[in-house]
């Protein structure tokens, strides 16, 4: 799950798994798999970010090359 906020300042959790597109016209829209919208103020890029961390929290996105190469 994620934390976005929509325009009227209440956040709420989005979970990520379902989310089909991030789009910015010019507000950043998150598109479900099932067609809903939801119109937030974080920006498609921030979004994106939040994303991709929780994919990497669940280990459903490996890390990219290069990221802890001195631990190994």
């Amino acid at each position: 799950m994620i934390k976005v906020t929509r325009l009227n300042g209440k956040a709420f959790m989005i979970n990520a798994v379902y989310i089909e597109t991030i789009e910015s016209f010019p507000d950043t829209t998150i598109t479900l798999t099932n067609g809903r919208k939801y119109v937030v103020r974080e920006s498609e890029d921030t979004v994106y970010m939040l994303v991709r961390e929780f994919y990497q929290s669940v280990s459903l996105l490996g890390q990219q090359l290069g990221e802890n190469e001195s631990e190994e």
